[in-house]
């Protein structure tokens, strides 16, 4: 992606040099599900909970050069979405907010509660904000094998898709069904959830294609970044077998195939995954 020497988003918040902070545990409920549900990552749901709660003080986080470089790019990426996604809904008639992205370190206090690095990165809907330890980075490449730059701007688009869908109102509809559902059954729209931002991360790279920012084999990486988080290969990484009733992002190929037709599409009108096939 050509994105060295370009304009910077203002709306970072950079605390990474705070470390992780001893943080006070979230309350239960909508406010627990939500924590978890944006994570970019799905997998084990006790892992996600064992990284919610208090946490042990520790010493400020030295920053290196190249977690510098990768908070550049993540604010470049950040920037391209507002500008983007404020002509799409200005298309629409509809007024775009946009986000804060907070780096942090360790683990991280949102207005969804408290989260360590391992949850991966995530969207709080209750205050606007998207908050990534720059580490994910680093995994992408040597835990996931989904290398290069375009593949973290995935991540980044997906959680500002997130944010698309708040805006929209989606989020408001789609969440409290999980006091009104089981499990599995709310699983299913959580799912649709999850691949309707994987689409809107598509929308994003149709028009920054179209800026002239894309380069040749970033919707590769783009696409690999999609399949390794894909519940089923997850799963099977994690424990040899799939689940499928535990889903709650979608498969690989559900990721894929969602982001690549957001990317073919480019408009908010192609993204209902709610009631559109596979």
């Amino acid at each position: 992606m050509k994105w060295q020497g370009r304009a910077r988003s203002t709306n970072v918040d950079d605390r990474r040099a705070m470390g992780g902070k001893g943080i006070a545990g979230i309350g239960g409920g909508l406010g627990l599900i939500i924590a978890i549900i944006f994570a970019f990552m799905s997998g084990d749901p006790g892992v996600v909970l064992d990284q919610i709660g208090g946490g042990q003080a520790a010493a400020p986080a030295q920053t290196t050069a190249q977690d510098d470089e990768a908070a550049e790019f993540v604010s470049v990426v950040l920037a391209d979405t507002e500008r983007i996604w404020t002509q799409i809904f200005e298309e629409n008639g509809l007024e775009y907010t946009e986000p804060t992205l907070v780096l942090y370190t360790g683990s991280v206090e949102s207005a969804c509660g408290a989260a360590g690095a391992s949850v991966g990165p995530f969207y709080c809907p209750a205050d606007y904000k998207l908050y990534i330890d720059l580490s994910f980075y680093t995994e992408l490449t040597t835990k996931y094998n989904a290398p290069g730059d375009f593949a973290m701007a995935y991540v980044v688009a997906h959680e500002v898709g997130h944010h698309v869908q708040t805006l929209l109102g989606t989020t408001e509809k789609v969440m409290p069904l999980r006091q009104r559902l089981s499990e599995e059954e709310f699983n299913k729209y959580l799912v649709r959830f999850e691949l309707q931002a994987d689409y809107f991360s598509g929308v994003w790279a149709h028009h920054a294609e179209g800026l002239g920012y894309l380069e040749d084999g970033d919707i590769e990486e783009a696409l690999a970044a999609a399949s390794a988080v894909g519940d089923d290969t997850l799963q099977k990484r994690a424990q040899g077998y799939v689940v499928e009733e535990s889903f709650t992002h979608g498969t690989s190929e559900q990721r894929k195939a969602w982001f690549y037709k957001g990317y073919e599409n480019g408009t908010i009108q192609g993204g209902d995954t709610f009631n559109s096939g596979p």
